[in-house]
């Protein structure tokens, strides 16, 4: 197990590489930085005293080994556009998107294998097809329409939710949280329903697939020759032989989910760090977007270690020491 780990980490550190360089490379087209450290009148003496003092005088290389460098030391540089440390930015915006991805990975799981369930077991019930040309709409429509929906009849019309904003909060100290008031938990529901409606419906599916797949196995027929109850054959025995993919699926989802908040954070306004991203692309501050995907990229690897090791915990061929 220690070595399988220890593999999959030393895997990690190329990919968390060329993500960094990647991202870097790719953000030195967005913009001009001065535009937003200067305002739009300044001099040229300004602005190459300006370049010089942000290291952006320097060949791209260079730039990149002092990002680097100072990356393993746990400093991201300072925002173009607040003039603040980006860590402490994306520290204080972290508690918030995860709060929102937990929050809708936890409702399509809550919600996508039940009805994943029924429509395998049932699946020429009226409900099942129900279900299913539910499921094709929201695969369908994009992120931002559902969003706007939601808004437009919860909090235009019923006037029973708020539209945008994450409401009150409770800090424990780096951490702040909304579950703890009446408003944090009122706020996050339509962006949740929002963000995790695609995800939802993506399990729906699946486990719908693995569970006809499975009912049509060997062994599902050899436990009803046996007797066993129709309950202990769908939860025992098929349920459990769909939770291998359900994992790889669901791990992915989950970090998706954090890496691509961004429309939904902007739609809702939710202090996240995906609304960072859309505000400092849009005044091309490259310290706070370089940071955000590297630090997507480790979600990422986690995420990947994580579900690798829920392998073993479920699937018991991998289990038996083999390599």
């Amino acid at each position: 197990m220690f070595a399988f780990i220890l593999a999959r980490l030393l895997q990690a550190i190329p990919v968390l590489l060329v993500v960094a360089f990647i991202s870097f490379a790719m953000f030195q087209f967005v913009g001009d930085p001065l535009v937003a450290l200067l305002g739009q009148n300044f001099t040229a003496e300004e602005a190459d005293r300006m370049r010089h003092t942000l290291g952006l005088d320097q060949p791209f290389l260079v730039q990149y080994v002092h990002f680097l460098g100072r990356v393993l030391q746990g400093d991201f540089g300072i925002s173009y556009r607040l003039a603040r440390p980006v860590g402490e930015l994306l520290a204080e915006r972290l508690p918030a998107t995860v709060e929102l991805s937990l929050t809708a990975a936890v409702l399509a799981l809550l919600v996508g294998v039940p009805l994943g369930v029924l429509t395998g077991i049932k699946r020429n019930a009226v409900i099942s097809r129900a279900m299913m040309v539910f499921s094709l709409i929201g695969v369908s429509l994009p992120t931002f329409l559902i969003g706007i929906l939601l808004i437009l009849f919860f909090a235009v019309q019923l006037g029973v939710l708020p539209s945008y904003g994450r409401g009150d909060i409770v800090h424990f100290s780096h951490w702040t949280t909304g579950f703890l008031t009446s408003s944090g938990r009122q706020a996050v529901i339509l962006p949740a329903i929002t963000l995790g409606m695609f995800q939802m419906t993506l399990i729906l599916r699946l486990v719908r697939s693995e569970m006809l797949e499975v009912m049509r196995s060997d062994f599902i027929k050899f436990a009803r020759a046996r007797g066993l109850t129709s309950r202990a054959i769908n939860f025992n025995h098929a349920l459990s032989n769909t939770l291998v993919p359900v994992f790889t699926i669901v791990g992915l989802q989950l970090g998706m989910l954090i890496a691509f908040s961004i429309v939904t954070e902007t739609v809702f306004q939710w202090p996240g760090m995906g609304l960072l991203l859309v505000q400092s692309i849009g005044n091309a501050d490259i310290p706070v977007m370089s940071a955000y995907l590297l630090l997507i990229a480790v979600v990422f690897v986690t995420i990947n270690l994580v579900v690798d090791l829920l392998y073993f915990a479920v699937d018991p061929r991998l289990r038996g020491g083999g390599k």
